[in-house]
């Protein structure tokens, strides 16, 4: 009986010995299963990854993204780009990924410097990277309750950096300033939002891509998130990726300069931010006086997104759109203050017509749907103007000193663009370099009166400039010339 009590008193002695550790196991499973359903934001925690497997990690785009399209693939491109221009993340991607050719049925359309344009777009976007869920639980490292959208995002991202990378490492360096450029170009049409962006970009409190420095995918790019040893997928992580780390250069005149460009546009925010970014570090603020020269001579690098197309003939629309009531007030004066014939002559320089169209009327729908197939905008057949302005830039950009001329008076009047002087004295003087005597009377027009930040007075160069038109024949500057040559003379008869 004794020895029975003991055996039984040795098994329960066994069992109690046991309830910790089943009490431990038990604990282990529940951290298990809490860090499965939990996230320590962009710091650590737990990612969803499974190795890298797109179907299985990115985001789920709707069937009108991702269908085929072959048929309607102009119609889809158009789509994704309005989309995209509008700063649609996914939208980005997509077209990054379209003009990367990762399908076979996008290979007519293949080109490396927009697909590498659209993934620097999406990686810029806060789309990309700002969470979801901003809950701090607190405890144990602030976990949040993870969401899917902000895992999947960050694997989009992630994917976007290696993509990126791999395209720019086999550019020129033309081509990677093309993509640089057009980034540029994108961002200068989205107001003070896209030049707060653009600050970021250059700031190098930032990432990469203006993210926060501290962010997962930023810290990857630049080698600094990864395990030591690991295999070779972390091995090549290790080293980051220095192509697309390198794509905008950091420093605090260009940081500023965009900061600056933003509080242009009236945004409050952006005044804050400046104001934040003056005091962020003592050097900073020294920059003011130069920056505002700088700001005024500032243009972006197009006049309106390249329209060059691949050998699918699918021209890269501009899907930019004038904002603002600076802009609509602008366009609305093409009808009564600017005569049609210089969109005519434009069309004509272009090649879309014969002779120089003296009226909307003369153009027949093909020509015009011509036109708007070279900018890639749809064919509706009916001239907007937008698409009158559209012609003469592109007859300017194309080399037409008389569009260029033009240009430069709608720049200066606000005719069809907002007035802008450092816009117009660019295509004044692109105009002049080749020859035409009213583009070398209006600069020197600009160099006697002095446009602050743009062109500094210079009463020499305003001279020269005035002589040089009148013996190309310009009959106002003539005229000009001899009023000063008579006077003169009266004073040396004197």
């Amino acid at each position: 009986m004794a020895e029975g009590e003991r055996k039984h008193e040795g098994r329960a002695g066994s069992g109690r010995s046991r309830g910790p550790i089943a009490i431990a196991a038990v604990a282990g499973v529940l951290a298990l299963a809490a860090l499965t359903v939990a996230s320590c934001g962009d710091q650590g925690g737990v990612r969803f990854w499974q190795g890298a497997d797109a179907r299985g990690n990115s985001c789920p785009r709707p069937a009108s993204m991702t269908g085929s399209e072959f048929n309607a693939q102009e119609t889809g491109l158009r789509a994704l780009r309005r989309a995209a221009f509008q700063n649609d993340f996914f939208a980005q991607l997509e077209l990054g990924s379209r003009y990367a050719a990762v399908r076979a049925t996008d290979k007519n359309i293949e080109d490396p410097i927009e697909s590498a344009t659209w993934y620097a777009m999406a990686l810029a976007n806060d789309e990309g990277y700002a969470p979801i869920n901003r809950v701090d639980r607190g405890g144990w490292g602030g976990w949040r309750p993870l969401s899917r959208y902000d895992d999947c995002r960050a694997w989009e991202r992630h994917d976007a950096y290696s993509r990126l990378d791999r395209l720019l490492s086999g550019m020129t360096r033309e081509e990677q300033e093309s993509v640089r450029d057009r980034v540029i170009y994108v961002l200068s049409t989205q107001d003070a939002e896209g030049y707060r962006t653009l600050a970021r970009l250059h700031d190098g409190l930032y990432g990469p891509f203006g993210e926060p420095e501290d962010n997962r995918q930023a810290r990857e790019a630049w080698g600094r998130n990864t395990n030591q040893n690991g295999n070779d997928r972390e091995r090549r992580q290790r080293r980051g990726y220095p192509a697309a780390t390198a794509l905008f250069q950091r420093n605090d005149v260009d940081a500023y300069l965009y900061n600056y460009l933003a509080v242009q546009t009236g945004d409050v925010g952006a005044y804050v931010l400046m104001r934040d970014f003056e005091r962020s570090a003592p050097s900073r603020a020294q920059y003011q006086r130069f920056v505002e020269v700088k700001a005024r001579q500032w243009t972006p690098p197009f006049e309106f997104y390249p329209n060059t197309a691949p050998q699918s003939g699918v021209p890269f629309s501009d899907e930019s759109r004038p904002r603002g009531d600076a802009y609509e007030y602008a366009l609305s004066r093409m009808a009564g203050e600017l005569p049609f014939i210089h969109v005519g002559r434009a069309l004509r320089y272009l090649g879309v017509t014969d002779t120089a169209a003296q009226r909307p009327e003369d153009l027949s729908k093909r020509q015009v749907e011509t036109l708007e197939a070279m900018l890639g905008h749809p064919m509706e057949g009916r001239l907007s103007f937008i698409e009158r302005v559209r012609a003469i830039q592109l007859a300017a950009v194309n080399g037409s000193s008389e569009a260029q001329l033009v240009l430069a008076v709608m720049y200066a009047e606000g005719i069809g663009l907002p007035a802008d002087y450092a816009r117009a004295f660019k295509w004044f003087e692109e105009a002049a370099r080749q020859g035409s005597p009213e583009a070398k009377f209006a600069m020197s027009s600009y160099f006697a009166l002095g446009v602050a930040g743009v062109a500094d007075q210079d009463k020499a160069q305003a001279v020269a400039l005035r002589i040089d038109s009148a013996l190309s024949g310009f009959g106002p500057s003539a005229g000009r010339l001899q009023a000063v040559l008579a006077q003169v003379s009266r004073s040396q008869r004197r």
